[in-house]
């Protein structure tokens, strides 16, 4: 009986040493994933929005639909 619960526990060790490496393996794959999208968020904000390009932005619907519009909101007494 004593052998087959060091074979379990043998096992066990096994089992623990291979999820750490496989959280060492995950780890490294969501740091690479997160340095990549944090280098393409800097070259949005750079290259992308930079030089102020966003100031020339052209908007649609700009005073066309006013938060008050006085036809509707008139006080009559």
């Amino acid at each position: 009986m004593t052998s087959i619960f060091l074979l379990i526990s043998r096992f066990f060790k096994w089992s623990f040493g291979l999820f750490e490496f496989a959280g060492n393996i995950l780890n490294w794959i969501l740091f690479f994933a997160a340095v990549a999208i944090f280098t393409y968020w800097c070259y949005v904000l750079i290259k992308v929005l930079g030089g102020n390009k966003d100031k020339e932005y052209f908007s649609p619907t700009e005073g066309h639909y006013p938060y008050y519009d006085p036809r509707i909101y008139n006080k009559e007494n």
